[in-house]
Parts: C-alpha cells; sequence; structure tokens
C-alpha cells in the first residue's frame, strides 16, 4: 500500500497579509483555478498509480476548514489526525507511520506537504512511482528538484554514487547558502534544491528514528497510544505530543541514516512560500507585472500587486509586493519578501488580530464576516450552510437584530420558533436564548 501523507499543519506567514495563523496558504486558492494548494495536493496524489486515499496532518484549529475542502473535491482522507500543536515534521510522519503500520504492515508512506506548487502533476506521479523501488528496498528517498537559478530560500542536497537512472545517494544536505554558494551549486549540476517530499516505508522511518531520536520516537509512541476519536477525526492528545521533540524530516533522520536516496524531479516546483515565489509562479503582463483584482499600474514594472475588494494604483514602482485585504495591506521589496514573516510575528506578539483571522471568518456551520464596527455596535454579514445552524445562545450584555438578506432562516427566540424569509426581521433581547438554523437548500 502506498498511503499519500498530506501534511497541513504550516501557518504561511511569509505570506500575510493573505496568508493567516487560522487561515493558511494551504487553504488559499491564489490561481485562476479556484482550487486551493490542499485540494490541488490531494487532486495530485490521487493520480499516482496504487495511492490510496491519503492521511491528513493539520492544524486541529483547521479541522472543519480541511474536510470541508477536501468534500468540496470529492476527496475522501482515510484518517485525518489533528495536531494540538505543531512539532514540525518529523513527529508527524512518525504518527502517519504509527497509522499506517495498523493498516498494512508493508506501507509505504509519501509525506508531502500541502502547500506546494508542482507543475507537471504526471511527471511528478511517474518519478514517485519509480522512486518506489528504491523505498521498497529499504531506502529513505527523498525529491530533489534540479534548479532553475541560486536560490537562497531553498536547502540542497548534494547527490552521490548513481544507483540508477535519476537516483542517488545522499552525499549531504545543505542549508539555504548565500547567493554566492548557491551559484557555485548551480554551476557544479550536482546539487537539488530540498523539496521536503519523502517516500519510505512506515517499518524502515520508525526504525531510523527510533536509532537516532530516541526521545522522539517513545514520545511519538506514546501520544499515538492516546490518540481518541472524535466524529471524523483522530485527535492526538496535547501534554504527549507536546513534550516531543520540534524537528524536521531532514534534521532528526536524514541528515544520519546511511539510506537517504535522492530521486530528481526535473518539473516545475516550488514551495510557494513567499510573494516572490508567488510572483515567479504566476503569469505577467508586458511590463512583468503579476496583477490580482482591480488594479491600475502605471510606469510600474516586475510587481506583484493583489487587491481583494477595492482599487489599487501604483506609479513608477519596481519589484514591489503590495498586497491589499480588508483590513490590512503589505508594502516590500520583493527581494526582502522573506521577511514578511517577521511582521506576522511581530503582530503575533502583539496579540493583533490581524495575525490570526480576516475580517471573513470560517466556522462548520459558515462564515460571518465584520462590516462595521463601533464603540457601542457592531454589524456582521453571516452565511449559514444549507441544513447548519449556529450554537445555542444568551448574551448578558448585548441584543441584537437579524435581517434575513437572502433565503428563509429558521429562528428560536426564547420559547418560539418561527420563519423568516427574505427582508425580514427580527429582534433578540438581552439574555434571551436563541439560535438561527438554515432549513433551505440555498
Amino acid at each position: 500500500m502506498l498511503l499519500p501523507v498530506i501534511l497541513s499543519g504550516g501557518s504561511g506567514s511569509r505570506l500575510w497579509p493573505v496568508s493567516r495563523r487560522l487561515h493558511p496558504k494551504q487553504f488559499i486558492a491564489f490561481n485562476g483555478d479556484g482550487l486551493s494548494m490542499l485540494q490541488q495536493t490531494a487532486k495530485r496524489v490521487a493520480g499516482i498509480e496504487g495511492a490510496g486515499a491519503p492521511l491528513l496532518i493539520c492544524n486541529a484549529e483547521h479541522r472543519f476548514l480541511a474536510a470541508e475542502q477536501l468534500q468540496e473535491i470529492g476527496a475522501t482522507p482515510a484518517a485525518m489526525l489533528l495536531e494540538p500543536v505543531g512539532r514540525n515534521t518529523a513527529p508527524a510522519a512518525a504518527m502517519a507511520a504509527l497509522w499506517a503500520l495498523q493498516q498494512d504492515p508493508d506501507a509505504e508512506l509519501l509525506v508531502l506537504p500541502s502547500d506546494h506548487h508542482i507543475g507537471d502533476s504526471a511527471a511528478f506521479a511517474r518519478v514517485v512511482t519509480q522512486a518506489r523501488t528504491h523505498a521498497a528496498a529499504g531506502k529513505l528517498v527523498t525529491f530533489g528538484v534540479t534548479p532553475r537559478a541560486p536560490e537562497t530560500g531553498y536547502g540542497y542536497i548534494q547527490r552521490g554514487q548513481a544507483l540508477g537512472p535519476d537516483a542517488w545517494t545522499v552525499a549531504r544536505f545543505v542549508e539555504k547558502p548565500d547567493l554566492e554558494t548557491a551559484q557555485q551549486y548551480v554551476d557544479a549540476d550536482e546539487y537539488f534544491w530540498n523539496s521536503g517530499i519523502f517516500l519510505f516505508r512506515a517499518d524502515k522511518y520508525l526504525q531510523e528514528l527510533a536509532q537516532h531520536r530516541p526521545g522522539m520516537h517513545a514520545a511519538c509512541e506514546k501520544a499515538f497510544a492516546a490518540v481518541t476519536q472524535d466524529m471524523d477525526f483522530a485527535r492526538i492528545p496535547e501534554n504527549e505530543f507536546a513534550a516531543c521533540p520540534s524537528e524536521s524530516i531532514d534534521y532528526a533522520v536524514m541528515e544520519h541514516t546511511r539510506d537517504a536516496v535522492v530521486a530528481a524531479f526535473p518539473g516545475a516546483w516550488s514551495d510557494a512560500g513567499s510573494w516572490t515565489a508567488m510572483w515567479d509562479l504566476a503569469g505577467k503582463d508586458a511590463d512583468g507585472n503579476v496583477t490580482h483584482g482591480d488594479v491600475h499600474a502605471l510606469d510600474s514594472s516586475n510587481c506583484y500587486l493583489h487587491g481583494e475588494d477595492r482599487l489599487i494604483a501604483t506609479v513608477g514602482i519596481e519589484r514591489l509586493a503590495v498586497v491589499d485585504t480588508p483590513d490590512a495591506v503589505l508594502v516590500a521589496p520583493l527581494d526582502r519578501a522573506q521577511d514578511v514573516k517577521r511582521i506576522a510575528s511581530a503582530l503575533a506578539s502583539m496579540q493583533r488580530e490581524e495575525a490570526d483571522l480576516h475580517k471573513l471568518v470560517h466556522r462548520p456551520w459558515g462564515s460571518y464576516e465584520t462590516l462595521v464596527e463601533g464603540e457601542r455596535f457592531k454589524v456582521k454579514r453571516i452565511l449559514v450552510k444549507p441544513g447548519a445552524r449556529l450554537s445555542l445562545q444568551r448574551h448578558p450584555h448585548r441584543a441584537e437584530h437579524w435581517v434575513v438578506v437572502r433565503g428563509t432562516a429558521e429562528v428560536q427566540r426564547g420559547e418560539e420558533t418561527f420563519l423568516l424569509s427574505e427582508d425580514e426581521s427580527t429582534y433578540i433581547p438581552i439574555g434571551t436564548q436563541h439560535h438561527l438554523t438554515n432549513p433551505g437548500k440555498i
């Protein structure tokens, strides 16, 4: 069994303000097909010969968003493991391996992030299929991307002895280099970009983890033994998982094992991790600009210009990212795009809402958006999915007025239950128990 393991726990802080902690980049559609990065990844792995339904590992706070997006494309995961805290990729892969061995003692894991861009899914599927020979033989395979430029934002893998067509032993892993060193790697023609995608037998990975990181292995086993089922989700316990060291698969295992293999992927790949990467990936106009939304660029070139609900106008700028959302605007040189995460981190330390949430907030029952807020009032637009309802509530310090803009609402107000149609309204007094249901089909 080949089990795709989709890691969806990242925060995407370098793509702030579009990516937020509670709605990160893997759940956002950046291109014209309308699919989020998670949805693209799920479709990509479904096209690999012999692959089963994916195992999704995600942040517990993202569970409903992830489940909804998979449901939208008709993808049913084998399971959804919820991380209570982030502990990087090595513990996540260990939890996946422990789950897989319960299903199949010979399980192979294809571990990949949910938020990468891969231009040719068919070519990627062929490379994975070819690499399974090495995984079946007990090797731990990582996929190296043929570098197109001296990129300083990626780690590198130096290849060693050839093991056949497009596969080599790993000579060494290299951290993100400076520009001069990166150019030397590209010129040497024996280095790959480190994609962070892996293929190995579940039992082999756990053996290597136990050898090189015994404390992590023990913590993961303890956490997995205490996993509980919650509806469609499997919850990893917080206390046990929080005790696990936080390390990547590279640091914990791949840099130490004698069985590391790098398989070459020659196609287009990007971690889509910054506004510079997004500029690289997107189609550009005659001036080299990438535009999204209502944009008017005068004498501006090689910029990433993103607007959501109002006009963006620029004059005489070059190589800037201008990203406008309803509650925040980012302006940064594309050459400093890696530093955007410092803004997101600073906002989080100040407990600013802009670090976590958009004005449009998704909930299991639908979504809400704050339109205007004053000292003694707040106006929200609430969307409730067909058949869904808000929780039963009572507010000791505020009254509410509800107006139905579209569809039909079933309202419980105290002991009353009644229907409201379009352009009808009701009043909820302070302290009155109430909830709202959408009984319709829209």
